[in-house]
This record gives structure tokens, sequence and C-alpha cells, in this order.
């Protein structure tokens, strides 16, 4: 996948300008999850999209490509996988997964690995395009440039992989209500899950 994202990167980074509102609508989604202050890592982080808005210090990617696009937005951006962290265990207060998880070799492998360098008490904030909405069963049958490469995921799924890391305390919140060519302005995140295309998932590692 890294040799296709750095085939594409240009592409993949003009998303974000072509579909502002969608992007901006995820933005705000996430900004409900994510902690204010702290240490915080995201894994995938691409062009740098999320990471710069929302301050987040450190960045990992496979693309050589998005790396280096990431780190002229001033992030510390670094080569790496999700599966495999260079970093010590209880590192960071939080990790991002940012429209990431669909995309790596072992999701079960990269969420222990995120448990494992957060501290305790600290949280993941997954996005994903939820595989039972509209969004993800339209990208799922139509496909894409880029989520024709991707394993889409239910929300009860996620939950499960969290579960399974030993991870809790869940809260959720979902945007993108119609089809992201369609909308007229940034929209407003509503908590839980069932009704947007695009889900923000929290969970927090359990304190010793």
């Amino acid at each position: 996948m890294n040799d296709f994202f750095d085939k594409y990167y240009e592409r993949y980074d003009a998303w974000y300008n072509e579909n502002r509102l969608a992007y901006l609508s995820e933005l705000e989604a996430v900004k409900k999850l994510i902690p204010e202050k702290g240490h915080g890592l995201e894994i995938g982080v691409g062009s740098g999209r999320f990471a710069v808005p929302l301050s987040i210090p450190v960045g990992i990617d496979p693309s050589k490509k998005m790396v280096e696009l990431a780190r002229e937005r001033g992030v510390d951006a670094r080569l790496g996988v999700g599966e495999d962290l260079s970093f010590e265990d209880s590192t960071f207060d939080y990790v991002a997964i940012i429209v990431t998880l669909c995309f790596v070799r072992d999701p079960e492998k990269v969420i222990a690995e995120t448990a494992r360098v957060l501290k305790p008490g600290g949280k993941v904030i997954i996005g994903i395009i939820d595989k039972e909405s509209f969004l993800g069963r339209f990208y799922q049958k139509k496909g894409s440039i880029f989520y024709g490469h991707a394993r889409f995921f239910s929300i009860s799924e996620i939950t499960r992989i969290l579960e399974g890391a030993g991870l809790g305390e869940f809260s959720y919140y979902q945007t993108i209500f119609d089809y992201p060519d369609k909308l007229h302005a940034v929209e407003r995140p509503l908590e839980g899950f069932g009704k947007g295309g695009f889900v923000v998932i929290s969970a927090a590692k359990k304190k010793r």
C-alpha cells in the first residue's frame, strides 16, 4: 500500500480541497473526542491534514511522499507502520488513527501496538467510514481509487478489536449525513452512530 500512496499522494491530498466541507465536518467530529492537551501520535498521518489542525505533534506513515508532505506542514512525521511502532511503552497521552485502519495489513496488531504505547488512562481516537452506513455501502459498491483497496469496518467490529486490546470507556460521534459532494455547509457532529457515514470512536487504556 505504501507504493500505492507514493504514486497517488498528490491526488490523495487534493481530495481535502475538493471535498472541503466533508473534510471540515470530519475535523469537527474528531475534535469532540481528541484530548486538548498531552503528547499525541497519529498513525497513518498521511499528508498531515488532520495532525496539523488538531495539533498532533508526531506522526508515522509507510509512504515516503506522504511523510514529506506532513513534514512540510510542520509535523514530526516518520516512516513507519502501525503494526510495529518504534516507541517505548507508555509514551503517548493519546493516539489518533483517522481513516487509516481500513488500509493496514493487521488492524488487531495496530490496536495492540497503540495500547502498548499509550500511557495508562490514555486514549485512542479512531475515525472510520462506517461499513454499515449509507456512505460505507456506497463506497463498497462504487469503489474509488483509494477505497477500492480498503477493508471497511462496522462500529461493532472496531469496538471488539479495542476491547480485545484491553481498551474501554467508549464514546462515539458521527458526521457526514449526505454524500460529500452534496454538502452545502460544515455539518455539526452528533453523539452516537448509526446515521452518519463518518464515525469517531474513543477508547481509554485502563489505569493500573
